[in-house]
């Protein structure tokens, strides 16, 4: 695995997570916090809202996403994800370590071989953590405040 060099000379490992966070939720920070434990810094991949095509596109728009991930204190920089080509961002962050949560679609291998064809020298890590509390997922919260207001005055 390639590390990178601090000025000092310590060696850092950078990891990173990548997700939609359309409505930040105690699910998200676990995840978030999960991926930090595993390296030194902690870059986060905010997904386009045009890429977002295996649920439904996000409420929030993509600048206030990113805005939000990038206010939490485990992340140490957010990017915006690519309108084409969701390997640019990774290309261009060069992570050690790439981490999935846990209810992510992407197989941890197949991620791994494309990442190899394209030249990017990154192990996927999966995160099986998981909250299970009443409102940590995005749905969840959608479905309680559709639920909360429909019968409202």
């Amino acid at each position: 695995m390639l590390h990178r060099q601090h000025l000092e000379g310590d060696l850092l490992v950078k990891v990173l997570a990548t997700g939609t966070f359309d409505i930040l939720h105690p699910g998200h920070v676990l995840y978030l916090s999960r991926a930090r434990e595993l390296g030194d810094e902690l870059y986060v991949i905010v997904a386009r809202s045009s890429m977002v095509r295996h649920k439904p596109k996000p409420v929030i728009p993509d600048e206030q996403r990113l805005k939000m991930v990038s206010a939490l204190k485990v992340v140490d920089r957010a990017v915006l994800g690519s309108e084409s080509d969701m390997f640019e961002p990774i290309r261009e962050i060069r992570p050690d370590i790439i981490a999935l949560g846990y209810d992510q679609t992407f197989d941890t291998e197949s991620l791994e071989r494309e990442l190899r064809e394209r030249s990017i020298d990154a192990k996927v890590v999966r995160i099986s953590d998981s909250k299970t509390c009443a409102l940590c997922s995005t749905g969840k919260i959608i479905k309680k405040v559709i639920e909360r207001y429909e019968d409202a005055p």
